[in-house]
């Protein structure tokens, strides 16, 4: 079994569009949304959902009005401005802003605040038209996102080895934070999504420092290609000078915006494209380098 993340160096690089083309043509795989904090292959691969579990991210602390003195000790302390006062007097916690430091509870001398567990957080497993798919959903301003994705990843690789799969295709999140890291621990290579922008190529650049801490194979796509040949010339210079392959490239192609609008891979929907043929030439490339051709 062999397991491939995808990822780019920022969002809207077509990262989750190249990976949608990927699931189309690969064959016994298992698919991993990584992108946790912002999911959305499930918006094309319309998964049948089976499993639904809770996560629990990070702490929140919350404020017991019975126990409550209202000294305001925590208001002075709270350097996150998520103690704010009540119109009625007393004090509140706004749980999108307290970052679970748990300061407010060690300071508070009658013992009025108490930390809890998020568990506004949900993995799924799900059939779909590719395969076996497993995905994530945070709620708004959740944290412990890494965690998150080692544990739809840990659960990818158990429903590989129950059917026997041959591969692992995960859809990452865009940069360097901690579900990137995730996603690209233990892996056997990374596609790495580059669109030809300034901004593409800084951050490419960050994304290929990363991936080499990790002693993974990094191989390179171009998507959009032709808007920018300037930028482009400069992405392949970069792969060049890293020892980077680069497997493909995609030209700006309006099939591929009408199939995201058709909940639809653009192998789906124009399967004749140049594009969809190229998806199918980086697909063999990418398993004969992972030992799998």
């Amino acid at each position: 079994m062999k397991e491939l993340t995808i990822l780019s160096g920022k969002g809207g690089a077509g990262k989750t569009s190249v990976a949608a083309a990927l699931a189309t043509v690969a064959e016994n795989a298992v698919f991993c949304d990584d992108d946790v904090d912002a999911a959305d292959l499930h918006l094309i691969f319309n998964p049948d959902i089976k499993e639904t579990h809770r996560f629990e991210g990070g702490q929140v602390a919350v404020i017991d009005v019975e126990k409550c003195t209202n000294c305001g000790i925590c208001w002075s302390y709270c350097r996150f401005d998520a103690i704010h006062a009540r119109a009625g007097g007393g004090f509140y916690i706004n749980a999108f802003q307290c970052e679970g430091c748990r300061l407010c509870e060690r300071v508070c001398p009658s013992g009025a605040i108490h930390s809890v567990k998020n568990d506004n957080n949900f993995w799924f497993v799900s059939n779909s038209r590719f395969g076996p798919f497993v995905h994530a959903k945070m709620g708004a301003g959740e944290d412990n996102s890494g965690k998150l994705v080692a544990t739809v990843r840990q659960k990818a690789r158990e429903i590989a080895e129950e059917t026997d799969a041959a591969f692992i295709i995960n859809d990452g999140p865009p940069g360097i934070g901690c579900p990137a890291i995730s996603s690209v621990s233990g892996v056997d290579a990374v596609l790495l999504v580059v669109e030809p922008t300034l901004s593409g190529l800084h951050d490419a650049r960050r994304l290929v420092e990363l991936t080499k801490s990790f002693h993974v194979p990094v191989y390179g796509f171009i998507n959009k290609y032709d808007i920018n040949p300037e930028v482009s010339k400069s992405i392949e210079k970069f792969m060049v000078d890293k020892g980077i392959p680069l497997l493909g490239r995609w030209n700006f192609d309006e099939n591929i915006i009408e199939s995201m609008v058709d909940k639809m891979s653009v192998v789906e929907y124009a399967p004749e494209s140049l594009n969809a043929m190229e998806v199918k030439r980086v697909w063999k490339q990418l398993k004969e380098l992972m030992g799998e051709g």
